[in-house]
């Protein structure tokens, strides 16, 4: 007794000053004999263990509902966790309002008289009995949020968030059977949909491994890490046509440089590629597949990804180009715009290419 009321008085770790309350033990005896028979001492927790669930056997059947969540919290009035509790005030163990929080508006005025005729008497019970099933609903919403411990939201979205994404969109497709199914029959459905997508995942997994030909879990291994730096170079491969949309915008070529240079490094949050234009240019065209690409060199496939041109209509703009160029010895810029209406950026980016490789000439100043 006098160690307990040592340690209360200087507090548990500060043995030295225990010892010298004690006088006759040192530093070292009243440590080891204080964590030997109070803190590693099964009996000791055995007991303490034994009461608390006398305490909680002892509690279950009081009015104090929302045993599911044993501490809610206690939000200040009209904060935004307070509203998300939907008005519950912890103290009283109730809320604000209830629902159909009017029900009782409708027996104000209803006073049972004994020379009530037969049919408003019958009148006046039914109202009662309308009133009394009013009771039962919220009665039965109340057992449904006790149940599921849905008054600490917050506590109940984390517990959500531990599952995949498949699970979660079962989680909030089956949301709406809480009230059929008891909290306990509810959490081992979701369990077991959880368990069933694991080993649903694990099978594709295998499958994989088998479709090709491995048979050890030795050899998955380094098939992993094999498809790891498969994938790390495809990556690699389109960085190129990512880069080829800002080829043309040096600002933009240099946005991307840094970009990437903090991808590398590890960090998650950088900015987006942003053009001189205002805005983030559109991605490079795709050419596979359309009729014209085998015509066209590797330069004119280059610029109708970037300018977003389908071959057949570039090929259609370069002969129209080329032959106004033919009949008049030259062509400018103004007379180019005029032949093709489309984009006039594009048409300066055709007109360019077309300049740059000598299909066209420009006019002598």
């Amino acid at each position: 007794m006098a160690l307990l009321e040592a340690v209360m008085d200087c507090g548990f770790g500060n043995w030295q000053e225990v010892a010298n309350q004690m006088r006759t033990k040192t530093k070292d005896d009243c440590e080891n004999h204080y964590m030997k028979h109070f803190i590693n001492n099964p009996l000791f927790a055995s007991t303490l263990l034994s009461m608390k669930q006398a305490e909680e056997d002892k509690n279950v059947d009081t009015a104090i509902p929302f045993q599911a969540s044993e501490d809610p919290p206690r939000p200040t009035f009209d904060s935004l966790l307070s509203r998300d509790m939907a008005g519950y005030m912890p103290a009283r163990a109730d809320f604000i309002e209830e629902f159909d929080n009017y029900a009782e508006w409708d027996l104000r005025d209803i006073d049972f008289v004994e020379d009530d005729s037969d049919v408003l008497h019958a009148l006046k019970i039914a109202v009662v009995d309308i009133y009394h099933s009013r009771l039962k609903e919220r009665q039965r919403r109340k057992r449904v949020i006790r149940e599921h411990g849905l008054i600490n939201l917050r506590k109940f979205q984390i517990l959500e968030r531990r599952y995949s994404k498949d699970v979660q969109e079962l989680y909030e497709t089956m949301r709406r059977f809480v009230r059929i199914l008891g909290a306990t029959n509810h959490d081992r459905f979701i369990e077991s949909h959880a368990l069933e997508f694991e080993l649903r995942r694990e099978i594709k997994r295998l499958q994989e491994y088998r479709k090709a030909g491995i048979k050890t879990f030795h050899s998955s291994k380094i098939y992993d890490r094999l498809k790891k730096s498969r994938e790390e170079e495809r990556m690699k491969r389109n960085m190129l046509s990512e880069v080829l949309q800002y080829i043309h915008d040096g600002s933009a070529c240099q946005q991307w440089l840094k970009r990437q240079a903090a991808i590398d490094a590890g960090l998650h949050q950088v900015a987006p590629v942003i053009s001189s234009s205002g805005r983030r240019s559109a991605p490079p065209l795709d050419l596979t597949g359309l009729p014209g690409t085998e015509k066209l060199n590797d330069k004119e496939k280059e610029l109708c990804q970037v300018v977003r041109l389908v071959p057949g209509a570039y090929l259609e703009y370069k002969a129209a180009l080329v032959n106004e160029c033919n009949k008049q010895g030259s062509l400018r810029l103004a007379q180019a715009r005029a032949l093709i209406k489309i984009d006039v950026n594009k048409t300066r980016k055709i007109y360019d290419f077309l300049l740059q490789g000598g299909y066209i000439t420009k006019p002598q100043p």
